[in-house]
């Protein structure tokens, strides 16, 4: 049996003995450490926190602010015009490009979509119709906000992604933090990378990496959807904004310990029942699992991390190749998730300002919260349910409660909540990643019963 054992494991050497040359180790450890120095590695800047990425991002947000709303309202606008051309006329350009077919050439449903976003961009540009569409509070937020910010944010995340994902960097963590993530959360351990690429940039950049693993085949529909609805946390930079809205950001630090703390809970708890719990552990159509972060006997596990990420470094064509992948995903967020967000983040807008939906809503909602004792329950309990249609909503209505406790729990849930139809909701909708609204909403609940006990009880310590 050792024989066996010995000679299995000199056969696995001598196979990554073809890995181990120059050539690898420079595709692993240059782009690797870029990619960490640009997603991972914090930043002071501008008197907040924040990383390479968002260095970028902010600086062309600013310095394109006045034109960028116009600009992206035009993106809208051809986003909507290309696949009616495309249906039409099927021309040779899109038809005969993979790529162009799936970004042009699309479902009915998802056209008509693109329509209403793109309709929903030029009445609020131009001040023209209904005041519920054109509106500061929704039209207005999204295109003159929102919008920017995605913009922004994923021109640079969507081209200097493959930095995290092409060069081996995912392969060694996920081998070094295997005997973390899996027994804990029941996750791989490269999932620690989408997880800290949202905790130091923004939770919209750690969900398109989970999609693009669970497109290539690392992730099973089971492991993406937790990581999308689990491990999508709000940045620090974010959770400082919402703290110093509601006017508590003296208690920034017991605060963000107060996030951490229940976000890891409902994380370790939220994978082990429905729905997520019933989500199959199989891949993604046309793909099977590439990569194994189990350690052959013998050897160690940062070993093991160092061949797989060699390994994955050999397979790397050229940085024309890699260039290609990152513009492709820039083009596929602009033309074709950006309109979807334009569209279904201001109708969910609408409902939560415009209508009295989440108030009727929450109203069960308000006995809890006065067993828990908290102040000012029936002006709160709205803000425990608005988070599913924007997460700086909640912040919106507890910034007029008198009562600090109740304002430190209103914005600590928000930020623990993760699941918002303006922004991630969609992200997950137009994903690959079976899972659907009705879903979401569920994760959303549980997430906010699981983490509203933990966060009230350590506000009562505080105040």
């Amino acid at each position: 049996m050792e024989a066996k054992q010995k000679k299995s494991v000199d056969r696995g050497e001598q196979e990554a003995m073809n890995y181990r040359t120059r050539r690898n180790y420079f595709w692993f450890i240059v782009p690797s450490l870029l990619g960490v120095l640009l997603f991972l590695f914090p930043i002071p800047y501008g008197g907040k926190i924040t990383i390479g990425v968002g260095v970028m991002a902010e600086t062309i947000q600013a310095s394109l602010e006045p034109i960028l709303p116009g600009l992206m309202t035009g993106i809208l606008v051809l986003s909507a015009i290309v696949p009616v051309f495309a249906k039409a006329l099927k021309p040779k350009l899109i038809m005969d490009s993979p790529f162009m077919k799936q970004l042009f050439y699309i479902h009915t449903f998802w056209m008509i979509t693109r329509m209403v976003g793109a309709l929903f961009a030029l009445m609020t540009i131009f001040g023209i119709g209904p005041a519920i569409i054109t509106s500061d509070l929704t039209g207005g937020t999204m295109l003159n906000a929102l919008v920017p910010v995605l913009a922004a944010w994923f021109l640079f995340a969507g081209v200097l992604m493959p930095l995290l994902m092409q060069f081996g960097l995912m392969d060694f963590i996920g081998t070094i933090l295997r005997n973390v993530m899996r027994p804990v959360f029941k996750l791989p351990g490269r999932s620690s990378i989408d997880a800290l690429a949202s905790w130091m940039g923004a939770g919209t950049v750690g969900v398109l990496i989970t999609t693009k693993q669970y497109e290539e085949g690392y992730y099973t529909k089971r492991e993406a959807s937790i990581i999308a609805t689990n491990f999508s946390i709000n940045s620090i930079a974010f959770s400082l904004v919402v703290i110093s809205f509601i006017g508590l950001e003296e208690y920034f630090v017991p605060f963000y310990l107060t996030v951490v703390v229940a976000g890891l809970i409902a994380a370790f708890v939220c994978p082990r029942i429905p729905p997520l719990s019933r989500k199959a552990d199989t891949y993604y159509e046309g793909t099977g699992k590439q990569i194994s972060e189990d350690t052959p006997e013998g050897i160690s596990n940062f070993q093991w991390g160092v061949e797989k990420a060699l390994h994955k470094a050999s397979e790397v064509k050229g940085i024309k190749e890699v260039s290609k992948q990152g513009i492709q995903t820039v083009l596929d967020i602009y033309f074709a998730l950006i309109p979807l967000v334009m569209a279904l983040g201001t109708v969910a807008l609408i409902i939560a300002e415009f209508t009295p939906f989440f108030t009727y809503l929450s109203l069960p909602i308000v006995p809890v919260l006065q067993w828990m004792q908290i102040p000012e329950a029936a002006q709160a309990s709205p803000a425990m349910l608005v988070g599913f249609a924007d997460m700086f909503l909640p912040a919106v209505i507890g910034s007029g409660i008198e009562s600090e406790l109740t304002r430190f729990v209103i914005a600590a849930i928000s930020l623990t909540q993760l699941i918002y139809m303006s922004e991630i909701g969609i992200l997950l909708v137009k994903s690959k990643i079976p899972i659907s609204v009705l879903e979401l909403a569920i994760i959303f609940l549980q997430r906010t019963i699981i983490t509203l006990p933990i966060i009230v009880v350590i506000a009562h310590f505080i105040f």
